[in-house]
């Protein structure tokens, strides 16, 4: 499992107790930290991204309490967001989500998902510290 990279000054998550907050993942491939290029590859990767950083803390798409997607389009993105949200998380439960609408994303992008997961500490991983890696630019 790789982690993308952070393309800012900031963490990918942070921990409140027993609450990881997954910061905003998009479609990068973290093999090549592109965005891919099919858009309904770009939603399930941001997805997948997501729960990749909440795996690496110990926590399964299982464990959302909530999520919040950003996408640039409603009525071309809504459709692919929740046909991927079915398909990660099956016939649920499925946690509390919102959606919005917003004029622009980080280069450009078509959708940005973020995670709010219950994750206690002593599930987690031994390396408990959330990674907070350098961005870039």
């Amino acid at each position: 499992m790789t982690l993308i990279r952070p393309t800012g000054p900031w963490g990918l998550a942070a921990r409140a107790g027993d609450l990881l907050f997954v910061a905003g993942m998009r479609g990068i491939d973290p093999a090549t930290d592109t965005l891919l290029p099919d858009v309904e590859a770009r939603v399930r990767q941001a997805f997948r991204n997501m729960e990749h950083v909440a795996r690496a803390h110990g926590a399964t798409l299982g464990d959302a309490v909530r999520l919040v997607v950003y996408v640039t389009d409603m009525d071309r993105f809504r459709p692919l967001v929740n046909a991927v949200q079915q398909e990660l998380w099956g016939e649920g439960p499925y946690p509390p989500r919102t959606i919005v609408e917003v004029r622009r994303l980080n280069q450009d992008d078509v959708v940005e998902v973020e995670g709010t997961f219950h994750a206690p500490l002593a599930a987690a991983p031994a390396r408990r510290r959330v990674d907070r890696g350098r961005g870039r630019r």
